[in-house]
């Protein structure tokens, strides 16, 4: 099975769209080729989202990741905005989805673990959804 490429994408890349391509490719690597992206970029990933992200699930996004425009990346098949209401340049895909996450940037460490663990709880949300179409009986036969 050939794994979906899938995109993050936030306004400035550094907080909620790099949290999610992290626990993409932890808990579903698998299935999706992770990335994330901005309409703009900040110099750095949020180092809020860094110390947390590390604390909760041993991912340090420095080493792994930085910020990224959407022209820095491939075309992908799913596109998830995570509630900033970026109206994305041209970014063909096959689907779109909306999160509807609040900023963590700038509030306590509870707002940004509670926005880790709806990243989490919808990237194993949107997995199982794409194992559950790929594997129905109507397209095994």
């Amino acid at each position: 099975m050939a794994k979906l490429k899938i995109a993050f994408v936030c306004v400035h890349n550094s907080c909620r769209s790099q949290m999610a391509e992290a626990l993409c490719n932890r808990f579903a690597g698998d299935v999706f080729e992770c990335y994330s992206a901005g309409t703009e970029l900040k110099p750095q990933i949020n180092q809020n989202a860094v110390r947390l992200i590390k604390q909760l699930y041993e991912i340090d996004m420095e080493k792994t990741q930085y910020p990224k425009l959407l022209a820095d990346i491939p075309p992908v098949d799913i596109a998830i905005t995570m509630g900033c209401n970026v109206q994305c340049p041209h970014l063909p895909c096959k689907q779109r989805e909306d999160w509807g996450l609040e900023d963590p940037s700038g509030k306590s460490d509870e707002e940004f673990i509670k926005v880790a663990k709806q990243i989490e709880e919808k990237v194993l949300a949107l997995k199982e959804r794409k194992l559950n179409v790929e594997f129905s009986p109507r397209n095994l036969g």
